[in-house]
């Protein structure tokens, strides 16, 4: 049986599940190997991984997906990795992410790209204690010139995003690759001041992240890989929902959760995009 073949009878089962569960994992379970950032590590999201540098949790989406699934999990995701930590050392002595693919992978996913044009410290710059006019708007610093350097940023990894892809097929030939954007953290126009990021600033923040997540869909088309756009899963969970509703943390999270990063709910629900996604496929 075909490993689509596999995961579209899994989907099947999926359908009828209302909670998630434990999943006995068979002898010819899928070889599944995440790979990415602290979007699909989860930093401080419930109980954390031993390797404590990587601020990985045992409950982000890839290990949702994973149980969901049925598939045996490889997790190498890091929190502030970088496309260079795929074949290179993360913080000098973390083995490359890569080193976790083979001939017997089955599926890959991989969230990444967000460190490289450093997303998280644009939107901090873009924070205001105050209302119009009283600061100075990061869209307008951004853009100055004529010039968006965050835009340009974004298209300037474009290259490196397709080698990576490129290396992933080579080194897991029969896997299923999978790239997963990144989501809605913040709504157009915002909501000043629950988040405190001026109305142009928070369109202007989340266009970028859009931005990004367009780049790693044409690069998967591009490599023979599937892309999962969870801006739809995560819309109106945002930062700006009320903190019961969110998936994503704002600045001051509601939780205890890294700032501007998913939380349990968004890992889950996250997770569950995943698992749906591999399962309904067509063999």
């Amino acid at each position: 049986m075909g490993i689509r073949r596999r995961f579209a009878l899994l989907g099947a089962a999926l359908a009828a599940a209302t909670a998630l569960s434990p999943t006995a994992q068979a002898a010819g379970a899928p070889e599944y190997v995440a790979l990415g950032d602290s979007a699909a590590a989860g930093p401080l999201v419930g109980s954390q991984n031993p390797n404590i540098v990587c601020l990985r949790s045992n409950t982000n989406y890839p290990r949702v997906a994973a149980q969901l699934l049925g598939a045996r999990l490889t997790d190498v995701t890091c929190s502030g990795a970088k496309l260079a930590a795929f074949a290179g050392h993360q913080w000098g002595f973390l083995a490359p992410q890569f080193n976790a693919l083979s001939e017997r992978t089955d599926l890959v996913t991989v969230t990444i790209g967000g460190n490289d044009v450093d997303l998280v410290g644009a939107a901090v710059s873009c924070l205001n204690a105050f209302p119009e006019p009283v600061g100075r708007s990061c869209r307008d610093r951004f853009t100055a010139g004529g010039h968006d350097q965050l835009a340009e940023r974004i298209d300037a990894i474009g290259p490196q995003v397709g080698r990576a892809f490129a290396e992933i097929r080579r080194r897991a030939p029969h896997a299923r690759l999978l790239v997963v954007g990144y989501a809605t953290y913040i709504r157009p126009s915002g909501c000043y001041p629950t988040q405190p990021m001026w109305a142009r600033d928070a369109t202007y923040i989340q266009s970028n992240v859009d931005r990004l997540s367009a780049l790693l869909s044409r690069e998967a088309t591009a490599h023979g890989g599937e892309f999962l756009d969870l801006a739809p899963v995560s819309r109106g969970h945002d930062a700006c929902a009320p903190p019961h509703q969110r998936y994503i943390e704002g600045v001051v999270p509601s939780r205890f959760t890294a700032p501007l990063h998913p939380n349990a709910a968004g890992m889950d629900a996250f997770g569950r995009a995943v698992a749906t996604a591999v399962g309904s496929s067509k063999s």
